[in-house]
């Protein structure tokens, strides 16, 4: 007979922290804390096997389940000094899920079942006091009804306000207990109208419906939604746990909370987090009301506050990380109800992880493996511009940093809407709720008037990156008239207004943003990084404002220069319409004369900034439609500079036009067929070098010959670099160090890396274009079906993101590997956009690729990534 229930209590329990898997996170480490003797309240988990026969036999529960229930019931009655169906002092339970990861407000969770029209006098003589006992029990008829009955949230919600409305009430604590009396029967006709039969009385009736739906609620939409982005596999199911009840809304004695051992948002090294007085979990964490700081727990409930304090710290030191807790106060007793690592903004994980390892509780490598390399890119986003003057619409809390600006939207769809048009958006809500997931993830931030710093909306922004400003309350929002009031202004959808999440303020237009620094724990962690990398990390630049920024991302040199980027605008863009254009050879060389001074300039500025460092500079690779004249204007423009006959010139670009061109006349076929292109280029690199030199270090050149699919290409290629380097050395009496490399984009040259290695002493895998030509897709045009084969598992990630290990990877590890073997010294790189994404970067060093080249904002990511694959590979070596 297999197991399926473990049991808690404090003190012991069947299960601990390491049963994730089992267990999911919230039954793990309620075992875990039970076992380290914390105030836990008594229960036991339903496993993730459970979950795994609902959906394998149509939603349908083992049937030897019920008799372990009943176990475990018993059990937790034993533990807790009374029984679940006691009908003087009634045990009431709640069911949660528990993922093997954090899957904040994805699913369902339903309290106070046991609760029924008996049971409720019960609780009331036993507590002495019937307003709770009816509040506790209009609670679970609306939680249960909504969750198990599928009846509509908004009904029960409509009709407490009209109730409100009618009494003069304003507050849920202004209600009497004949006031809750009488929603609770309001409630159940609800119920009867909706499902077609009377509340359930049954509390084992109950306990196996809430049990049934929170399982359900594991393929929910928004909890499909929620693993999707965040790359949770769907099979892994949910475990349920099932808790006796601990009551922070019975009065002023009573709290409810959630906390963290260290600020989530900063890092800093303090208990943080808020809570409120004579209320139940939900309350916080749907944002209704707002909350009290944790601080002030101090002086409202000293000693539960001290209690608290020692377990935070306890529970911190033992898991050796930042601690996510909830805790009721139940008339001055502490109870625990939950801890797992808590979700934190990119600055904190650094700081967190860089000061763990400074006190000793962690180390250096662990410190390394715990930043996600994404997360980075939060440091990198912008922050408002110090300098810009900057007056605040609206104040709420600093519920995630970073700041944005965008379009106002009201709904999830909306935002989900103008992200597909290309558009940023700020998304507005009242609060938000779980199913506003695929909103928040489109938006640019997110912004709500009501909530406190650990409400829904803060906590899934900080885990997404994203700015969010929550409990705005001055914010008045007309979801109808779609806009909002604040400080005698109106704003409508669409209208523009700018967040700041570090400050917790609202501004109007769009302000003047500023990127991030590379300074305090990120440049400590970064150190480190480097430390234990293998993989050089290099950036994509041509321009000084992207070699400016790699060189302060630490980035080790340049490792694709893309010539023709250089050429996009001004006279620059005439002139090489002008070498195209040419029918002659001399034609050629007059336009390329106008661009030699241009080159020369830019390879200088660009030697400068790297300082010594390698610069490989990629010859000009144009497809060619890409500067032909568009058009009767452009046309006559360029025959103007060329003094030429508008006629003959559209002849000669009817000539040149191709049906494909990313396939067709460019790359080192340029070259080939216009060696004088080489010429031009290779003295602007060596001239731009030796001008460098007399007031730098000496630049390391490498030259890179684009598109290459055979040697016979390159032996042409190389023979003008090396005439060019030779008379430029004979003019000035000065010689360059240089290098020639290829670099391999075609499916043929990575088969055939081995006999390019003759000739080149480097090679650099432009995974990009490799990727288009050996899975024969194109990236500008996939859009329309590649979302789609990831969906449905067709490929397992999209392969312009994530490198294709099975085909492409293939192809980079057996260039490599015959590249190697036919010149031992040869220099293996990555060029393409999969240099920056940290599953590509563990392929890339599993293969043993010297360097990888990433656009130069994601060098801090690759760097990271570098440093984790290189450990990942020397602790399964170890193993």
């Amino acid at each position: 007979m297999s197991k399926w229930v473990y049991s808690f209590s404090q003190g012991e329990a069947e299960g601990a922290a390491a049963m994730v898997e089992l267990l999911g996170g919230k039954g793990a480490h309620l075992a875990e804390m039970a076992r380290l003797g914390l105030p836990v309240p008594p229960g036991f988990t339903l496993t993730t096997a459970v979950c795994a026969y609902f959906y394998a036999n149509e939603r349908s529960l083992p049937d030897d389940l019920p008799a372990q229930v009943e176990e475990a019931l018993a059990r937790l009655g034993h533990a807790a000094g009374h029984a679940f169906d006691d009908r003087q002092w009634p045990l009431l339970v709640s069911v949660r899920s528990g993922g093997r990861v954090s899957m904040p407000g994805m699913m369902d969770t339903v309290l106070n079942i046991g609760l029924n029209d008996a049971s409720v006098e019960a609780l009331a003589r036993k507590c002495g006091d019937e307003r709770f006992a009816f509040d506790c029990y209009r609670r679970f008829i609306e939680i249960y009804s909504s969750v198990a009955l599928g009846v509509p949230h908004y009904e029960f919600e409509d009709a407490l306000d009209f109730y409100k409305e009618e009494r003069g009430a304003s507050r849920d604590a202004d209600l009497s207990a004949c006031d809750w009396r009488a929603v609770v029967e309001s409630y159940k006709e609800i119920v009867a109208r909706h499902a077609g039969a009377l509340f359930p009385q049954d509390p084992r009736a109950q306990l196996w419906g809430a049990v049934e739906a929170v399982f359900s609620s594991w393929m929910n939409p928004r909890a499909v939604t929620y693993r999707a982005l965040n790359h949770i596999p769907q099979d892994w199911g949910a475990a349920v746990t099932v808790q006796a009840m601990v009551f922070g809304n019975m009065d002023e004695n009573c709290a409810t909370g959630v906390a963290f051992s260290r600020n989530p948002s900063s890092g800093a090294r303090e208990l943080y987090g808020e809570f409120l007085l004579n209320a139940q979990g939900e309350d916080i964490t749907s944002g209704l009301r707002t909350p009290q700081p944790i601080s002030a727990l101090k002086d409202a409930m000293p000693r539960a506050y001290e209690e608290f304090r020692r377990c935070a710290e306890r529970l911190e030191a033992h898991y050796r990380d930042m601690q996510d807790m909830e805790f009721t106060v139940e008339r001055g007793k502490l109870w625990m109800l939950q801890t797992r690592s808590g979700k934190r903004t990119a600055p904190a994980a650094l700081k967190i992880a860089v000061d763990m390892a400074d006190e000793g509780l962690i180390s250096r490598e662990e410190a390394l493996a715990r930043i996600d390399p994404a997360s980075l890119d939060q440091l990198l986003h912008p922050t408002i511009d110090p300098s810009v003057k900057r007056t605040a619409l609206a104040k709420g809390l600093p519920a995630s940093p970073g700041a944005a600006f965008g379009g106002i939207v009201f709904t999830a769809q909306d935002a989900q809407r103008a992200a597909g048009e290309g558009r940023k958006v700020i998304l507005v809500r009242v609060e938000t709720s779980p199913e506003d997931i695929g909103g928040m993830h489109a938006a640019q931030g997110i912004l709500t008037a009501r909530g406190g710093m650990t409400s829904h909306a803060a906590v899934v922004a900080r885990g997404m990156g994203k700015p969010c400003v929550t409990g705005a309350g001055s914010l008045r929002i007309d979801y109808e008239d779609r806009s909002f009031s604040v400080a005698g202004r109106r704003f409508r959808q669409g209208d523009t207004i700018t967040i700041d999440g570090s400050a917790g303020e609202v501004l109007a237009g769009a302000v003047e943003m500023r990127r991030g620094e590379l300074t305090g724990e990120f440049a400590v962690l970064m150190r480190w990084a480097d430390a234990h990398a293998r993989l050089k990390v290099r950036a994509n630049a041509e321009t000084p404002l992207d070699a400016r920024a790699a060189r302060k991302f630490g980035a080790q040199g340049i490792g694709l220069a893309r010539t023709e980027h250089m050429f996009f605008e001004g006279a620059r863009i005439v002139a090489v319409r002008e070498m195209i254009l040419a029918d002659t050879a001399e034609g050629r060389r007059a336009a390329l004369a106008k661009l030699l001074p241009m080159q020369r300039d830019d390879f200088k500025e660009l030697f400068l900034i790297m300082a010594g460092l390698p610069v490989t500079i990629r010859l000009l690779d144009p497809p060619l439609h890409e500067f032909l004249p568009q058009g009767e204007a452009e046309l006559a423009r360029v025959a103007l500079a060329m003094g030429a006959d508008p006629e003959k010139l559209r002849k000669r670009a009817e000539e040149l036009s191709e049906f494909n061109p990313m396939l067709g006349f460019r790359g080192v076929r340029l070259a080939v067929a216009f060696p004088e292109i080489v010429d031009m280029q290779a003295r602007a690199i060596f001239e731009a070098a030796i001008a460098a030199a007399k007031s730098s270090a000496p630049p390391h050149l490498e030259i890179m010959a684009p598109l290459v699919f055979t040697r016979a290409e390159l032996d042409i290629v190389k023979a003008r670099i090396e005439e060019t380097a030779r008379a430029i050395a004979a003019e000035t009496g000065v010689a360059s160090n240089y290098s020639i490399g290829a670099m391999i984009e075609l499916p043929r040259a990575a088969l055939c890396a081995g006999d390019i290695a003759q000739t080149a002493e480097f090679l650099s895998f432009g995974t990009n274009d490799l990727t288009q030509t050996a899975l024969g897709i194109s990236r500008d045009d996939a859009g329309a079906f590649l979302n789609s084969y990831v969906a449905k598992g067709v490929l397992p990630a999209d392969p312009f993101v994530t490198i294709d290990q099975e085909g492409v990877g293939e192809l980079v590890a057996l260039g490599c590997a015959r590249a190697r073997k036919a010149r031992s010294d040869v220099q293996l790189g990555v060029c393409g956009e999969h240099g920056g994404d940290p599953a590509s970067i563990a392929f890339f060093e599993k293969i043993g690729v010297d360097y990888i080249s990433c656009s130069p904002f994601r060098v801090p990511i690759a760097r990271l990534a570098a440093a984790q694959a290189a450990l990942a590979r020397r602790s399964e070596a170890v193993e």
